[in-house]
């Protein structure tokens, strides 16, 4: 969407802050012996307290209120039986809707005690997402997302998950600009317009650059035993700094 008033920037921020808080609070109630179901059903609690709509359940009837990746899944992990362990790689991806506006997020930590590399993975991807926010305004061409993921990556020894993109969001879960390309694409003339609502996301890897559908038909995992974090805000556009809707 392309914001169009202040009515609309303070509904994304309010749907943005319900978002960040319901991955904060799912971050820290995550531990060591509980399924993955256990903690979805925190953070669809959450959503409903603050009368807010699991976007992927409403949209797409996803089976579940978030979703959550564990170490070679990556993206889209379907909540259910399975048991963290120590030292697992944790993804939470949260999207939702209120008042008609949609904000998603997500979120990679590894569970203690962890090997220190899973940690690092996950501050790069961190620092790469941030990187990429600070260096977008009005004017700017669409594809320095994917310079600047493609070039922080490699810089510190990553590869980034080719085939999973950056997105319009807003009025809709995903909407245009859609498939913002996390590598850089000479091809992609578009340019960023104050008002633009987009997410962040960039997939950083110690292995595979591309994900492959599981059998459930949602799961997207690495076709080897590499890991994946994957840190998303949604974003406004603006002649400046952007502003970050789902910042905690």
């Amino acid at each position: 969407m392309t914001v169009g008033s202040r009515h609309d920037i303070e509904g994304l921020q309010k749907i943005g802050k319900i978002v960040a808080s319901t991955i904060r609070e799912m971050k820290r109630q995550a531990r060591v012996g509980m399924t993955t179901k256990e903690l979805d059903e925190i953070g669809g609690r959450l959503l409903k307290r603050h009368g807010a709509v699991p976007a992927p359940k409403a949209v797409y009837r996803f089976p579940g209120n978030t979703c959550i990746s564990v170490n070679q899944e990556v993206a889209h992990g379907i909540p259910g039986s399975r048991v963290l362990q120590p030292g697992d790689l944790v993804n939470i991806d949260v999207s939702a809707e209120s008042g008609g506006y949609y904000a998603d997020a997500g979120h990679s930590f590894p569970l203690p005690p962890y090997h220190p590399s899973l940690l690092r993975l996950c501050d790069c991807a961190h620092d790469t997402m941030m990187k990429v926010i600070s260096s977008l305004r009005h004017g700017v061409p669409l594809n320095e997302i994917g310079r600047i993921m493609e070039s922080e990556a490699a810089k510190s020894g990553y590869r980034v998950i080719r085939n999973l993109c950056s997105h319009g969001v807003g009025k809709a879960l995903h909407e245009a600009p859609k498939e913002i390309l996390p590598v850089y694409d000479k091809h992609d003339k578009r340019v960023l317009k104050e008002g633009m609502v987009i997410t962040v996301e960039p997939f950083l890897s110690t292995g595979a650059d591309y994900v492959v559908q599981h059998a459930d038909g949602w799961t997207l995992g690495v076709p080897d035993n590499s890991y994946v974090a994957q840190h998303e805000h949604t974003i406004i556009i603006t002649k400046h700094r952007p502003i970050i809707v789902t910042a905690a």
